[in-house]
């Protein structure tokens, strides 16, 4: 089949998520409490989340099914398309075939919605007022404003400082929704103003924004905490993409030798992805599955595989997962919803199981896949996606100086037309690169215990 765009129709909306976990080779290893170190009980997570919400981070059962009321809402913008990239492959004079699966035409302009919505859901059924919640670049403030203003709850979002200056338009739009925003480190929770005391010019980062979100949800007894990324009830939200991406594939007729995804914590990564290692584990599909992720904060690539605190106040559980340290200050790169320390525990298990791979790029040669990919498929990319975009254009490359043919499928989590002023400055020529020397990363892996 050689269509652009290749649908499903509201019908075929997934009606169960898929939950990696009952598949999984070796099974996680369990949340440690941050206090005694010893693993964390399900009662012990009540005071910040919903109690359906905890039964799915530890379940194991294979398919969860999606509320009616979700589903009614993922048809404002599900099934999302995925297209055939013809005139990038021709840009790049590869016999490979590349499509992608879009999900920057949701309300929200990003993946987020998959879980905001489903997250709202499940917190209105339980009495909760109020939603508190970090934000990077904005995507996951957004989905969760817009996901509280549809349930009728009231949002709080710690915006991290970065991006809160990069990016105006996406705190507006958060506002908007009529959501609280702030800057983080902010002076409004212990954990931010403990952060200021040290560093009053900090940039922020996600860890501490975390810990400024748990502390405020913790102390209110109406209000409960959301989080975009990392943990596995999110990856399970999320696998609508890849489950409806296996769909579609199977109608374009080809099965994918190459999956991609940028990588921050691992949702969209794991919402694309999962779907397709299942397939590896329980068919012997020989699919590579790799996770793109920005060489200044490369914890699946250059990160350590051990225990640590999901946030810079030590508030959360600790998790198994590749890291860089709670306390790492990444750089102030334009993809902001990439710059957290750690990844997704399920993400980092199949990684070390090797069954999903890694690759980090500097912040100027994703930009300029960026522009190639917008001046062919007329979107502009999110910075975050076009980690895989860039990716997605090395596998090409390698076809095209392999002579043989391949199909790749690769994430656009997010559109970025509220970036242009990273594209300002990267088409001004003032983008520069953003990894930083190896011993500032020995130096923070030293710290892990």
């Amino acid at each position: 089949m050689n269509e652009t765009k290749i649908l499903l129709t509201e019908k075929e909306i997934p009606t169960h998520w898929y939950n990696i976990q009952a598949d999984m080779p070796n099974p996680l290893k369990p949340p440690l409490n941050p206090v005694t170190k010893k693993p964390a009980a399900p009662d012990e997570l009540g005071a910040i989340f919903p109690q359906e919400i905890i039964k799915q981070e530890m379940s194991t059962e294979r398919f969860i099914e999606i509320p009616e009321e979700v589903r009614k809402l993922y048809a404002l913008w599900r099934p999302s398309p995925v297209y055939r990239a013809h005139r990038l492959e021709k840009a790049l004079d590869t016999p490979a075939k590349i499509y992608f699966k879009y999900e920057g035409v949701s309300p929200a302009g990003s993946h987020k919605l998959n879980t905001a919505i489903p997250q709202a859901y499940y917190n209105k059924k339980q009495g909760i007022k109020r939603l508190t919640t970090e934000t990077g670049a904005g995507q996951w403030g957004t989905a969760l404003s817009m996901a509280c203003k549809f349930f009728g709850l009231e949002c709080t979002v710690y915006m991290v400082k970065i991006s809160y200056n990069q990016k105006p338009y996406r705190r507006s739009m958060m506002q908007l929704f009529g959501a609280e925003v702030f800057a983080s480190p902010s002076d409004k929770t212990h954990a931010g103003r403990e952060v200021l005391k040290k560093d009053p010019d900090s940039n922020g980062s996600l860890g501490i924004a975390i810990s400024e979100a748990v502390e405020d949800a913790a102390k209110n007894s109406d209000t409960n905490y959301a989080l975009g990324s990392v943990l596995n009830h999110v990856v399970l939200h999320q696998t609508v993409i890849g489950l409806e991406a296996k769909k579609q594939m199977e109608k374009a007729g080809y099965y994918p030798d190459v999956v991609i995804a940028c990588s921050g914590g691992g949702s969209n990564f794991s919402g694309l992805a999962m779907p397709f290692v299942q397939d590896k584990i329980k068919e012997g599909k020989k699919t590579r599955i790799v996770a793109a992720e920005p060489a200044a904060c490369p914890s699946l690539t250059k990160g350590k595989f051990t225990y640590d605190y999901g946030d810079t106040a030590h508030l959360t559980p600790m998790m198994m997962m590749y890291t860089l340290g709670s306390d790492f200050m990444p750089p102030g790169i334009h993809a902001g919803g990439l710059r957290y320390h750690g990844s997704s525990p399920i993400q980092s298990q199949l990684l070390h199981d090797g069954l999903i791979e890694a690759v980090a790029y500097e912040q100027p040669d994703v930009f300029e896949a960026a522009v190639l990919f917008a001046q062919n498929e007329g979107i502009v990319p999110a910075p975050e996606s076009s980690h895989a975009i860039k990716a997605a254009i090395d596998e090409a490359i390698k076809a095209r100086e392999a002579g043989e043919s391949r199909t790749i499928l690769f994430c656009l989590s997010g559109h970025g037309y509220f970036d242009m002023t990273a594209y300002d400055i990267y088409l001004s020529g003032k983008l520069q690169n953003s990894s930083l020397p190896d011993d500032i990363i020995n130096k923070a892996l030293e710290k892990l215990s």
